[in-house]
C-alpha cells in the first residue's frame, strides 16, 4: 500500500535493466525550455543535473516507470483529477508540464487504490484496490487518544492487472484480508507483494499471472515496499519488527485493529527467494520506501533518522553491505518515494518543495549524474 507519513495533517504514503538510448526511447526536453531549475535544486544536491516539476497540487506519489522508461504510473489524490482518495494515472514523461496538465486515468475511479506498477509490455499495469469491499472511500483512522501515528491495512485491498484505458482484465488475488504493495521484477517474470493471508504481514512472489505463490518473509512485524534488484535476483523492503515484549504486544494489538505503527523501520535485503535475509540499515526512526540504484551494489531510500520532530524526509543512499551513507536531497520538508528508470539516467520522486507553502506533495524528475 502506499503507506503514509503524516507531516502537519499532510498525508503521503509507501509500498528489467533498458540499454541506453534504446530504440523508441526520445528524450526528455532540456530543463532549461520547459521550467527555470536553479530554484528547484537544492544546495547540495549534487546528483541532479536537472529537476522538473511533472505534477502541480494535490497528493502525488509513487510514481513507477514503464519497462521502456516513457510512461510513468502513478497514485494521486487531487480535487483537479476529481479523485476524493487515491487513483491511478498514467502520463507520458516527455512533453511540457503545467498546472492545467490532467494524466489519463487508468483505474476504476472507486474505492482507494495503490502501488501501481507495469507490466512487461507495457500495455498493462497491476494495482491493488478496495472497489469490490466498497465504491466509496474507506475511512481514514481518527487521531488516537493514546497518541499513536498508525497506518491503515484495509482488508479489502486486492491486486488487480487493467489496460491503460482503465479495464480490469485481471484479479490476481482473492485471500481475505489485505493484499497489496506489488512490484514487478525487471525480467518481467515475479511479483512481490505484502499479504495478510498467514495472520501477520509477510512478503510473498508469484507469477506474472497469479500462480505459484511463495512465502518470502515469517518473522512477526511488518514486512513491505519490495523492490527487485536490477538482475532480479535480490529484494529491498522496509519492516517495523518488533524485539520487545511491549513492542510485540503493541504490534499484535494494533495489527488486530486493521492498524500498524510505521515510526520505527529498517531496511531489510534478501533473495529474491527469501534466503541471506539481512537487515541492511540500523538507523532509527522511519527508513522506507527503498529502491535500488542500477548499478545494484546501492539503494536509496527515504529517512527522517536526523530530524528531532519526525520531519524533514531526505533521500539518502546506501551501499547494500551497509556501508557508505551518503544525503542525496536536501529539503527541509519531504523527499521520498525515489525511483530510477531503467536506464539509470533519471530519477523520479514525490516532494513538497516548490508548493507555494501548501501541503501539496508533486512529482519531480531529475537527470541523474551517476
Amino acid at each position: 500500500m502506499r503507506y503514509i507519513i503524516l507531516l502537519g495533517g499532510l498525508w503521503l504514503m509507501s509500498c528489467g535493466p533498458v540499454e541506453k538510448n534504446q530504440p523508441g526511447t526520445e528524450e526528455i526536453p532540456s530543463i532549461s525550455q520547459v521550467s527555470d531549475i536553479d530554484s528547484l535544486i537544492g544546495a547540495g544536491e549534487k546528483h541532479f543535473a536537472s529537476l522538473r516539476q511533472l505534477t502541480f497540487g494535490g497528493d502525488n506519489a509513487e510514481a513507477y516507470w514503464s519497462f521502456n522508461d516513457n510512461q510513468l504510473v502513478f497514485q494521486a489524490t487531487s480535487k483537479k483529477f476529481g479523485s476524493a482518495c487515491d487513483q491511478i494515472y498514467v502520463m507520458d514523461r516527455t512533453g511540457d508540464k503545467t498546472p492545467e496538465s490532467m494524466p489519463k486515468l487508468v483505474s476504476t475511479g472507486m474505492g482507494r487504490t495503490t502501488c501501481s506498477y507495469f507490466l512487461p509490455g507495457d500495455s498493462t499495469i497491476l494495482y491493488a484496490s478496495t472497489h469490490e469491499g466498497n465504491e466509496a472511500c474507506p475511512p481514514v483512522p481518527e487521531r488516537r487518544e493514546d497518541g499513536k501515528y498508525v497506518w491503515p491495512i484495509y482488508a479489502d485491498f486486492d491486486i488487480y492487472v487493467a489496460d491503460l484505458n482503465g479495464n480490469i482484465l485481471n484479479k490476481l488475488t482473492n485471500e481475505p484480508g489485505y493484499d497489496a504493495e506489488a512490484t514487478v521484477s525487471p525480467l518481467g517474470d515475479l511479483i512481490v507483494f505484502t499479504s495478510l493471508r498467514t495472520g501477520d504481514l509477510e512478503l510473498f512472489t508469484m507469477n506474472i499471472d497469479g500462480s505459484n505463490v511463495k512465502q518470502i518473509t515469517s518473522d512477526l512485524g511488518y514486512d513491505g515496499g519490495a523492490f527487485f534488484s536490477p538482475n532480479g535476483k535480490q529484494l529491498i523492503f522496509r519492516s517495523s519488527r518488533p524485539k520487545t515484549d511491549e513492542e510485540i504486544a503493541e504490534y499484535k494489538s494494533l495489527l488486530a485493529e486493521g492498524l500498524v505503527k510505521p515510526t520505527d523501520m529498517e531496511l531489510y535485503i534478501c533473495n529474491a527467494d527469501g534466503s541471506d535475509l539481512r537487515q541492511l540499515t540500523d538507523l532509527g526512526q522511519a527508513n522506507w520506501c527503498p529502491f535500488f540504484h542500477p548499478s545494484g551494489t546501492k539503494v536509496i531510500f527515504a529517512s527522517n533518522h536526523t530530524a528531532q520532530r519526525g520531519f524533514p524526509f531526505n533521500l539518502y543512499m546506501i551501499n547494500t553491505d551497509g556501508t557508505g551513507l551518503e544525503r542525496v536531497t536536501e529539503d527541509d520538508t519531504f523527499d521520498a518515494f525515489p525511483v530510477f528508470s531503467n536506464n539509470g539516467r533519471y530519477l523520479v520522486f514525490s516532494s513538497n518543495r516548490n508548493n507555494g507553502g501548501t501541503r501539496d506533495t508533486n512529482l519531480f524528475l531529475a537527470e541523474w549524474k551517476d
